[in-house]
């Protein structure tokens, strides 16, 4: 008797109230993100050439610094004192080579009057070779001189920030001392990834390219990086480097992006994550997340059919949108899931159903 009265009760309850939302289609540019590194396009440690005592240290730890600037004086006069030593070597020997030259023409010319022997002859010729050799070794020692005397003055090789300094004002260095500091290109810069093989193959097919056209001008997809507090930078980048084969350790191959890197935002050795879009946006059909559950066999939705009557749904997922998520497999655009009520229903159950947004459904 109580049973009967129990069925008769469930049959004469009225159906649980739901809140739907329609499946919709829209144009999205798929993406796929992967784990990378900032990698700067040059990394410099400036060294000092010449021995001597450090007498300045023009650029601030940390200051960026453009292609020429002076970085560190080294103390100069005992350079400069022998450029100016080789410089008067050099006139030395241009003068012994006139001498010599001058000799020369008139040991040729006694020759050809026959009152000198030929060996006298050869002998000025001679001297004069030596002479246009000291001179030759005098010019090379003049240049090495000079060139110890630049060393002193030690220039940023390119635009980049000056990392910290090694050494302090009035410090010995020399060509044994090490890196007096680091010299860091961040613009441009490159982003370093990997990926495995079939995860490229995946990208190459959803873009549609060979691998040639993923560093050709104007075929490249635009890349873009999220920096570790989520930040999407809205700087695109461009691949500009595919490596020619598998690593076999790790079963991956390595990919470089490069961006201009203006914010500076992007560090070298800082890990970022690398996102990689289509050129072309694909019809998508989105749900609401919360429309979304999963047991052991994976993603399901509840879908309301024409009937109102309730259905389990298994889906596959793509990427998530904002507060929706992309669906692949398993919907059609209209089709109405459950985002509000899901406790209270189950598959095969009648519902009164509501539109989300709706004043009912508020």
């Amino acid at each position: 008797m109580s049973a009967q009265f129990s069925m008769a009760q469930e049959q004469s309850a009225p159906a649980p109230k739901v809140v739907i939302s329609a499946a919709y289609s829209e144009e999205l540019l798929s993406e796929t993100t992967f784990v990378g590194r900032g990698e700067a396009a040059a990394v410099t440690d400036l060294v000092a050439r010449v021995t001597g005592i450090v007498t300045e240290i023009v650029a601030e730890e940390g200051s960026l610094v453009e292609t020429g600037d002076v970085i560190f004086k080294i103390e100069p006069d005992t350079y400069e004192a022998e450029v100016a030593g080789q410089r008067a070597a050099v006139q030395r020997a241009e003068a012994n080579v006139k001498l010599a030259e001058i000799e020369l023409v008139r040991k040729t010319e006694l020759f050809r009057r026959e009152t000198i022997a030929e060996s006298e002859k050869d002998i000025a010729e001679a001297n004069a070779s030596v002479a246009e050799a000291d001179l030759a070794s005098a010019q090379s020692a003049l240049k090495e001189a000079e060139l110890n005397l630049e060393r002193t003055i030690i220039k940023a090789p390119f635009d980049g920030r000056i990392g910290r300094s090694n050494i302090s004002l009035g410090a010995l260095v020399g060509p044994s001392t090490g890196p007096l500091a680091t010299v860091v290109q961040e613009s441009p810069t490159y982003v370093t990834f990997s990926l495995s093989e079939p995860q490229l193959l995946g990208v190459l097919d959803r873009l549609n390219k060979g691998v040639d056209d993923l560093v050709t001008d104007g075929e490249s997809p635009n890349v873009f990086v999220k920096l570790p507090n989520g930040t999407l930078l809205d700087e695109p980048g461009e691949i500009v480097f595919i490596d020619n084969q598998i690593d076999p350790s790790t079963g991956t191959i390595s990919l470089r992006a490069e961006f201009q890197n203006d914010r500076r935002m992007i560090l070298d050795g800082g890990f970022i994550s690398v996102v990689i879009e289509a050129l072309e946006p694909t019809l998508s059909i989105l749900i609401p997340q919360n429309a979304v559950q999963r047991d052991q066999r994976g993603d399901f939705v509840l879908v309301v059919t024409d009937q109102q009557l309730v259905e389990q749904r298994y889906v596959v997922l793509g990427a998530q949108h904002e507060l929706d998520v992309v669906v692949t497999e398993g919907l059609r655009e209209g089709e109405s899931v459950i985002v509000e009520g899901l406790q209270r229903v189950r598959p095969g159950v009648e519902v009164s159903a509501v539109l989300a947004g709706t004043t009912e459904g508020n």
